[in-house]
C-alpha cells in the first residue's frame, strides 16, 4: 500500500514538472552583413526585441554566401536584414539562394525587414517571396516623419488586438514599391503618404494629395510563411512600441503560424 502511494506521488510530481516546463524557445537566424542602412546598429536591436519576449533564441550571421540547407536546418525563422547594394560580388550564390527558397517552401518562416525589400533586383523568386520590392524608379519616401499605421486586417493573428491606428515616430514611409499581383499577398496595415511632404522633389510621379501604401503584409510562399515590414529605418525607429510589437508578433507568426506574444497595453484596443 505504501509503495503504491509513493509511486502515485512520484507520477504526480513528474506530471507537475512537465506541466510547468516552459515551451522550447523558437530558433531565429538574422542574416545581415551588407545593407544601404546601418545594419551594425540595427541588428543588435532586432535581436534584443526578439529575445526580450522570452520566446526566441537568436543567432546572427554576417556572411551567408556559400551557405546551404544545413545552415538553415536548425532554425524556425529567418530574419533578413540584407541588401547587396547591387554588387554582384555580394550576391549569395546559387547554393545559398536555393537553400533559402527551399527552406520557406518546405514550411519554415522568413521575415523581410525594411530595406531588404530592395535586395536582389531581378531574382524572380525572391521578388515573389517579398511581394513588394524597392526597384529602380519604383520606391521612394519623403523625409522621416511621424505617421499613423492603419490596421487593415484586425483579425489576423499578427494584428489581432491592436488599436486601429498606431503611431510610428520619425520613420521612413515607403511608397510606390513594385508589387506582385494583389492576390499573391495579404495587407495587414497601411500608412498614408502625404505628397505635400516631398516639396515637389518626389523621385517618381505621385498623383493627387496622397496615397495609402502597405506597411505590413504577409505572403504564402510554398508551404512557408513570410512576414514583411517596411517600418524601422534606423535605431530609434526599431525601438518604437509600434515597430517592436508588430515585428516580434510577425516573427512568431512566420515561425509557427500562431501568435502568443501579447499586444502591449498601450497599443491594445
Amino acid at each position: 500500500m505504501l509503495g503504491a502511494i509513493i509511486i502515485a506521488a512520484l507520477v504526480l510530481f513528474q506530471t507537475s514538472l512537465y506541466a510547468q516546463a516552459p515551451a522550447p524557445k523558437l530558433q531565429a537566424l538574422i542574416i545581415t552583413g551588407q545593407n544601404g542602412h546601418d545594419w551594425r546598429a540595427v541588428t543588435p536591436l532586432l535581436r534584443k526585441a526578439l529575445e526580450d519576449t522570452g520566446r526566441f533564441e537568436v543567432r546572427v550571421t554576417e556572411e551567408f554566401r556559400g551557405a546551404g540547407p544545413e545552415t538553415l536546418a536548425p532554425y524556425d525563422v529567418v530574419v533578413l536584414n540584407y541588401y547587396e547594394r547591387r554588387n554582384p560580388a555580394l550576391r549569395w550564390g546559387e547554393r545559398a539562394d536555393n537553400a533559402l527558397l527551399e527552406y520557406v517552401r518546405n514550411g519554415r518562416g522568413v521575415v523581410i525587414y525594411h530595406f531588404s525589400v530592395a535586395a536582389f533586383d531581378g531574382w524572380v523568386e525572391y521578388e515573389k517571396m517579398c511581394a513588394g520590392n524597392w526597384r529602380p524608379n519604383q520606391g521612394h519616401h519623403s523625409a522621416a516623419h511621424d505617421f499613423i499605421v492603419d490596421i487593415r486586417d484586425p483579425e489576423h493573428p499578427i494584428t489581432q488586438g491592436f488599436k486601429a491606428k498606431l503611431l510610428q515616430a520619425k520613420d521612413e514611409l515607403y511608397a510606390n514599391l513594385r508589387w506582385q499581383p494583389a492576390e499573391t499577398y495579404h495587407v495587414l496595415a497601411t500608412a498614408y503618404d502625404d505628397h505635400s511632404l516631398y516639396g515637389g522633389k518626389a523621385r517618381q510621379p505621385i498623383p493627387g494629395p496622397g496615397l495609402d501604401h502597405p506597411m505590413l503584409w504577409t505572403v504564402q510562399y510554398g508551404q512557408g510563411r513570410v512576414f514583411a515590414t517596411a517600418l524601422g529605418h534606423d535605431g530609434p525607429a526599431v525601438q518604437t512600441p509600434t515597430f517592436v510589437a508588430t515585428f516580434v508578433r510577425g516573427t512568431e507568426w512566420a515561425a509557427t503560424g500562431k501568435v502568443t506574444i501579447p499586444v502591449p497595453p498601450e497599443l491594445a484596443r
